[in-house]
């Protein structure tokens, strides 16, 4: 393989320890802060159909009344493909300007607004720069996405009750945000409002049964946090049956020093800049402009890495994204194909899609819980939650990619108490050629993860 030629922008170490947003801002390449961090984008922009029926509604508002919460507006719903629906619920969770989340439902249903009973439910976390939608719906926002092709729908069409959460920062508006909670939305936070999104499904659902807990990217590492604090509590107040955290890890091998000193320097810098006031990662000013110029102008020139089109910067993010982060060697959020030391097309998902995942970031993000996530990961000195990892005693299914955090994330799952621990690492090309091998975000749109990532994970959850 030759060499990466992608070059960042001037004056930035490309493998530096420290994080991308802190040089990002250093550099002024953006007024605050980069969102970095692998994961899919967000936003939805389908015109959806108030369910306002009252059984809808006497259902909602009984969540609602156990989570000491309020629905803010209606129930919306809107068929996804043949008998899939979707519905989404904004819940107030809180007395500052942004306690919100989102709460989503993917489900068949036998008529209209009568949802098709299952055994089994999932609660699906999204990554960074994303919601549920633009990471599992992405139909809902892309014209290059078919919904057969969507993680939730596939989950649904399989006999699964799928549901999401979006976290706080998502709800926050583009314009006017009104940022004097954003210090507070940390892992903790988010932590305890996954508990209230899966206390809302399992009383909507009207049944005492567990759910699986799932998440991608930082939503996967939510999703031990979750199942570690969870672990404190009485058997009778759980709410997970099982985990499934996709492409992370929870805790860094002792291998990887390396990697943990780095997410030590990340912290440590992310700590610094909410210090100094920068609660919020803006991504419309890097990720939105960064993939809707790559479907509008591909060939203008780039305001964001001078010397490439907008097409080049799109790709050379995307599939060399270990030149700003580098949670593991040559990580990369969707495989590219090289040409000449450059990515020049993607390998295994649509560039379309990709472009739209970028251009429908949320605008806003949180910067405490990326700190937060990073510290973690470091694992010394004060920690914003307890370790209670070794406590997970419920089935695990750890899905991976080879080019996202893939095997790095496997030491975590060897330090869980749980017996049922199902690992897999979607793996395509050989070792060596890991630079272009499945990349983290593949794993939800490439054109081949049903078979390759969806069809074992759906087997094994019918199975639990």
């Amino acid at each position: 393989m030759n060499d990466i030629a992608f070059v960042v922008p001037s004056g930035v170490a490309p493998l530096a320890p420290s994080h991308p947003r802190t040089r990002a801002k250093r550099l002024a390449v953006m007024p605050v802060v980069l969102g970095l961090l692998a994961a899919a984008a967000g936003g939805c922009t389908t015109e959806m159909a108030p369910a306002d029926d009252g059984e809808a509604l006497q259902a909602t508002a009984e969540a609602s009344e156990a989570l000491s919460a309020t629905l803010v507006g209606k129930v919306t719903r809107e068929q996804v493909v043949g008998d899939v629906y979707h519905y989404s619920y904004l819940l107030s969770v809180g007395k500052t300007p942004n306690a919100r989340i989102r709460v989503h439902r993917v489900v068949r249903e036998d008529a209209p607004k009568v949802p098709h009973p299952t055994s089994q439910s999932i609660m699906l976390m999204h990554g960074d720069f994303a919601t549920f939608t633009t990471n599992f719906l992405p139909s809902r926002i892309s014209a290059a996405a078919k919904p057969e092709r969507d993680l939730a729908v596939y989950l649904a069409q399989r006999g699964l009750d799928v549901w999401g959460v979006d976290r706080r920062w998502t709800t926050a508006p583009a314009q006017g945000t009104d940022f004097s909670d954003f210090a507070g939305m940390g892992v903790a936070q988010a932590v305890s409002d996954t508990g209230l999104a899966l206390t809302f499904a399992r009383t909507t659902r009207g049944s005492k049964d567990r759910l699986f807990l799932g998440g991608f990217s930082s939503g996967a590492q939510l999703t031990y946090l979750y199942a570690g604090e969870e672990s404190q509590k009485p058997l009778a107040e759980r709410l997970v049956k099982g985990i499934v955290p996709i492409d992370i890890y929870g805790k860094i091998s002792p291998a990887d020093e390396a990697l943990r000193l780095y997410a030590c320097a990340n912290a440590a810098d992310e700590y610094d800049w909410v210090a100094q006031g920068y609660v919020d990662s803006d991504n419309s000013t890097f990720a939105q402009p960064l993939g809707a110029l790559a479907a509008s102008a591909p060939l203008g020139a780039s305001p964001i890495f001078s010397g490439y089109t907008n097409r080049e910067a799109m790709l050379g993010f995307v599939a060399a994204t270990f030149l700003l982060y580098e949670p593991k060697p040559q990580y990369h959020l969707v495989a590219g194909v090289y040409k000449n030391g450059f990515p020049s097309t993607l390998r295994y998902s649509s560039e379309a899609l990709v472009s739209d995942w970028l251009a429908h970031s949320p605008p806003h993000e949180s910067m405490v819980e990326t700190a937060d996530r990073d510290a973690m990961w470091c694992g010394t000195g004060a920690l914003p939650l307890a370790d209670h990892l070794a406590d997970i005693s419920v089935p695990l299914y750890y899905l991976g990619a080879a080019g996202g955090f893939g095997d790095h994330g496997l030491y975590t799952t060897t330090l869980v108490a749980s017996k049922d621990v199902t690992t897999h690492v979607v793996r395509r090309l050989p070792v060596a050629s890991e630079i272009e091998d499945f990349g983290h975000a593949d794993l939800l749109y490439a054109e081949d993860a049903p078979a390759l990532a969806w069809a074992p994970l759906a087997k094994w959850l019918l199975a639990h």
